[in-house]
């Protein structure tokens, strides 16, 4: 990173330089003739992308525990410190953090990941509310079970 960047500059330095990184991974997968058959491969590569990068709490390109934590607990899914070490073993087994490459595999992949199907049904939950708008309904006693 450029060493006379401060404050403002540097962070917007560092968030290019993170997108640049996860544009290429992005372009490995589109590439990738294993994900050829996947049904609108790009859009969800966006859309992964978007929701690896609010997550991302340290700004080092990697979900590391405290980040896994957070993404759950917006997803009202609140979980043990030992759950938390259990779905990371999962993921990346060893290691302490989520890399975009394993978050991707984890997303496009066969095995029913926690952390996936967790993302999915948060996914069909904003597309059911997004779609009734207006004020709800009346209500009379004979809608009451």
């Amino acid at each position: 990173m450029d060493k006379s960047a401060q404050g403002g500059k540097a962070f917007g330095l560092l968030k290019s330089q993170q997108e640049e990184k996860l544009e290429s991974v992005n372009q490995a997968f589109l590439n990738d003739p294993k994900y050829a058959d996947e049904e609108e491969l790009d859009s969800k590569l966006e859309s992964f992308k978007k929701k690896y990068v609010e997550f991302d709490l340290n700004d080092q390109g990697e979900i590391d525990m405290m980040g896994l934590k957070r993404m759950l607990e917006k997803l009202g899914v609140a979980k043990t410190h030992l759950e938390l070490k259990k779905m990371m073993s999962e993921i990346v087994g060893a290691r302490d953090t989520i890399s975009y490459t394993d978050f991707l595999t984890m997303m496009l992949g066969k095995r029913n990941a926690i952390l996936r199907i967790i993302l999915m049904f948060e996914e069909k939950g904003k597309d059911q509310e997004t779609k009734e708008t207006g004020p709800p309904p009346r209500k009379t006693f004979s809608d009451l079970p």
